[in-house]
């Protein structure tokens, strides 16, 4: 089995290191674009194009699923990239677990970035999954791109800034960029209040990659021996992991099988 995941950086490490848990055989492509990202200021014909490259570049290793890490290239591109691969590799996006969350009865937050947060396509899944639950869109600047750089400093700054934000009787946190999954423990940490009940947490690396495995009819086999190798494309070039992915657990997980710069 061969899984490809795509995203401009680092975003993707929360489902490749779901596609290990559940599948630690499973050969993985990852397709990131350092020359394009970030991803999020681009036009969405823009975005698209970039994104349609880095899956071309994955499919070109004939993977069996191809997982767009990235809320934004979901939103965006995802017609595009289905239309052009399918159904020869089956295309799953990745899209903010606020149904799950809503679930559970609110109240919820949806941390985002702030391009997404208020967005027609993140209003309407609130309105369709949310009805009845409280909700609050949580713009978190600058977010996403500490995570991308490891920037501790910057990372503690905007994880506070967005808990400033965050209603005190929220029970429910959808992490709404693969990149903050990265960092959940920072921000449970940050939003938990004194006294109430624990913090749910909801990302969407572990639906994402399950539904992958559906799609191409595997089954989740976790004890299955770790032989699964590691390619990285860097734009389209064989290269290795970003240094600063070696800061997160995800990302050390995969160092010893990546290839060297």
């Amino acid at each position: 089995m061969k899984i490809a995941l795509m995203d401009s950086g680092i975003g993707l490490l929360a489902a490749t290191a779901a596609v290990r848990r559940l599948r630690p055989d499973a050969d993985l492509v990852l397709s990131l674009d350092p020359d394009g990202m970030p991803w999020g200021p681009r036009t969405p014909q823009d975005l698209t194009a970039r994104a349609l490259a880095v899956a071309e570049a994955a499919a070109a290793h004939r993977p069996d699923a191809l997982i767009v890490g990235c809320n934004t290239a979901t939103v965006h591109a995802l017609p595009t990239l289905r239309a052009t691969l399918e159904p020869g590799i089956p295309v799953i996006g990745t899209v903010p677990a606020i149904k799950p969350a809503a679930a559970g009865g609110g109240p919820v937050a949806i941390w985002a970035t702030p391009a997404t947060t208020g967005s027609p396509y993140q209003r309407g899944l609130i309105e369709d999954f949310a009805g009845g639950v409280t909700v609050a869109e949580v713009p978190c600047w600058g977010l996403a791109e500490a995570v991308e750089h490891a920037d501790e400093r910057a990372i503690d700054a905007a994880v506070a800034a967005a808990a400033a934000l965050t209603p005190a009787d929220v029970t429910t946190v959808v992490l709404g960029c693969t990149h903050y999954e990265l960092v959940a423990d920072r921000i449970r940490a940050a939003v938990q209040r004194p006294g109430r009940p624990r913090l749910v947490l909801h990302g969407s690396a572990g639906a994402v990659v399950a539904q992958a495995l559906r799609r191409i009819g595997a089954r989740p086999e976790p004890e299955s021996a770790a032989l699964g190798a590691v390619t990285v494309l860097l734009s389209g070039r064989p290269g290795a992991l970003p240094p600063p992915a070696l800061a997160y657990a995800e990302g050390r997980l995969l160092q010893a099988v990546s290839p060297a710069p």
